[in-house]
């Protein structure tokens, strides 16, 4: 499981917008690695997450979710691997099967590359993440005296 704390920044009935929470590690090295560079290039924008509660919640409150690992692991086999494999599978069958010059091998491929991206495209959308509540945070903790103290 994958598990992230996340922040709530709107609310819309009941469903809750939320942020993620900086990364610590992305500031050690003071802007001299590559995610540095693209988080300048692209922007630092953050991005919501919808996701429908059942209790309520209030902004700036925190949420602890869970992400199947499994999931993602197919989710990333269809998006980089399907149109690689399909892609060399393309210019295979073009040189071995028909044995056509290697300019109709390289169109093949990218022919090929395509179909996977195509196929990758339709697996993604019917993959479904299963994103499990682990904790709602307080938003405040009661303090109290003790007796003694």
């Amino acid at each position: 499981m994958i598990e992230q704390t996340l922040t709530v920044a709107s609310i819309n009935d009941t469903t809750a917008y939320l942020e993620a929470e900086k990364k610590q590690a992305c500031e050690g090295c003071n802007g001299r690695c590559g995610s540095q560079v693209f988080s300048k290039l692209f922007g630092t924008a953050k991005k919501t997450f919808p996701y429908k509660f059942d209790a309520p919640l209030e902004i700036g409150q925190k949420v602890t979710l869970a992400l199947d690992d499994s999931h993602v692991v197919k989710h990333a086999f269809a998006v980089y691997m399907l149109p690689l494999l399909f892609s060399l599978g393309f210019a295979l069958i073009t040189a071995g099967v028909f044995s056509l010059p290697e300019l109709w091998q390289i169109i093949a491929a990218i022919m090929g590359g395509f179909v996977g991206y195509m196929l990758a495209k339709t697996r993604v959308k019917s993959i479904q993440h299963e994103i499990k509540i682990i904790k709602i945070h307080p938003i405040s903790i009661p303090l109290t005296q003790i007796d003694g103290d």
